[in-house]
């Protein structure tokens, strides 16, 4: 490996096999088969999911198959002590982008340098019409805890092993990938500069949650919001107006799928908890038992109980990073699209505002005529012809930020249905394996019970 954090060939094989050694095996596994060797390989934590499906068009490469880039967030790892302490990630990225110096490089990046990347990109892009997927929210709270904890500095592959840290490290990956598969955003120089430079990127302060920044964030936040509210733009394109209520609706149905999925992940934990009760009572009731026969079968009813046990465990967790997440992703992302219609609407609003001021200038070069006043008609003129090239710029910005979210929808719409397939079928996979396990578990104990005499 050279000081740049790239891997020669040697090592790029090994990590390509020790990377395919730890992918989820649920796509791969016999649901039906009934051999306990798979066993360990089934229940593999359903957090590491495959890559978000490729969506690249048109982007050069330096091999003649097809564009690929595959981003990989892991190892987090704690640096510094007290509240100046950050977690730091480890972005690994493999493509064959041109853009791209290297074939394969990693880097370390902190949770405001994701922020940071989605600020430019919005700042560059959001005005053209471009939808930019959302970074992962902040965890205030969270982020105190490991500030203020005692834990010390992790060394590289021992993260800190925390659950809301493991989310936001699946979802800075997500965003990331989610980035990549754009085929303008992903050779955007920021965006390979994040992924490709060794080097610490300028802090971004204004992302801290309680900055002045932020604070006046806030407030542009609120001013936006009631801006949204209070102007109603007379919409000439009737595909504008079905695709906006049809993107409410499924906003607001995607929320309540969100919820209703969050409360199953509850109440499948607080199953699991339950099912490793059972199993400590019957343990502790066959200790007790005379009958040999039936203390036996209570035994094997307590050890079947507590795999039951780990089994809800798993369902839940494959509820929350599999199908939650997802859901949670594309609220967000169902945002942005309403933050792009939004961009479209400011500058609709820019263009009447220009339309106005072209009217006024022309009114007042009327009244410079009616009164013969030629000492000020040649800067009314210049006036006019001033206003006439900024609602000409206007008006073809709007058509272009039109075009353009049109071109953005299609390209999203044809996204999304690849990726609500791919996750779906892993999810019901994912369920099919557990409850197959569950039936060969059960199917244990039925000699045993059957065998008291």
């Amino acid at each position: 490996m050279d000081t740049n954090g790239s891997m020669d060939n040697g090592e790029t094989e090994q990590h390509t096999q020790h990377h395919q050694q730890q992918q989820p095996a649920f796509d791969n596994v016999d649901i039906t088969s009934p051999d306990e060797e798979n066993e360990n390989d089934i229940f593999e934590s359903a957090i590491q999911q495959e890559p978000l499906s490729p969506v690249l068009e048109d982007v050069p490469t330096d091999e003649a198959g097809d564009t690929f880039i595959e981003i990989a967030v892991a190892d987090p790892q704690k640096v510094g002590d007290g509240m100046g302490s950050y977690l730091a990630y480890k972005v690994s990225t493999k493509t064959n982008i041109m853009k791209f110096k290297k074939r394969q490089f990693f880097t370390m990046r902190r949770f405001s340098d994701f922020l940071g990347l989605h600020d430019l990109l919005v700042s560059k892009y959001l005005r053209m019409g471009r939808i930019i997927p959302p970074a992962p929210e902040k965890n205030i709270i969270g982020t105190t805890k490991v500030k203020m904890g005692s834990q010390p500095q992790s060394e590289p592959g021992n993260g800190v092993n925390l659950e809301w840290i493991e989310n936001r490290r699946a979802s800075l990956e997500r965003f990331l990938n989610r980035v990549a598969q754009h085929p303008i955003l992903c050779l955007d120089t920021d965006f390979v500069n994040f992924l490709e430079s060794d080097q610490e990127l300028p802090r971004a302060v204004n992302t801290a949650a309680l900055s002045g920044a932020g604070v006046m964030r806030l407030f542009n936040k609120v001013g936006e919001t009631v801006n949204k509210i209070t102007y109603k733009m007379d919409e000439n394109d009737p595909w504008f107006n079905d695709k906006i209520n049809e993107v409410e609706t499924i906003d607001a149905h995607m929320q309540k799928l969100h919820s209703a999925i969050k409360a199953l992940v509850s109440h499948r934990k607080e199953l699991a908890t339950l099912t490793g009760g059972v199993a400590k009572s019957a343990a502790l009731l066959s200790t007790c038992e005379e009958h040999t026969g039936l203390s036996q079968a209570l035994s094997q009813l307590a050890d079947v109980e507590e795999k039951v046990e780990l089994l809800r465990s798993e369902q839940a967790n494959s509820d929350l990073y599999i199908l939650s997440e997802t859901i949670k992703d594309y609220i967000g992302l169902f945002g942005a699209i309403k933050d792009v219609f939004h961009e479209r609407v400011k500058v609709f609003q820019n263009w009447q505002h220009a339309q106005l001021q072209l009217t006024k200038k022309r009114e007042n070069k009327a009244k410079l005529e009616l009164q013969e006043r030629r000492d000020k008609l040649e800067f009314a003129q210049k006036e006019v012809e001033e206003w006439e090239g900024k609602v000409q710029r206007c008006q073809k910005e709007f058509d272009d930020i039109s075009s353009e979210i049109k071109k953005e929808m299609e390209r999203f719409e044809l996204a999304r249905a690849r990726d609500f397939k791919s996750t779906i079928i892993k999810y019901l996979e994912d369920q099919m394996a557990h409850q197959q396990q569950q039936m060969r578990y059960w199917e244990t104990i039925v000699p045993v019970a059957r065998d008291i005499a």
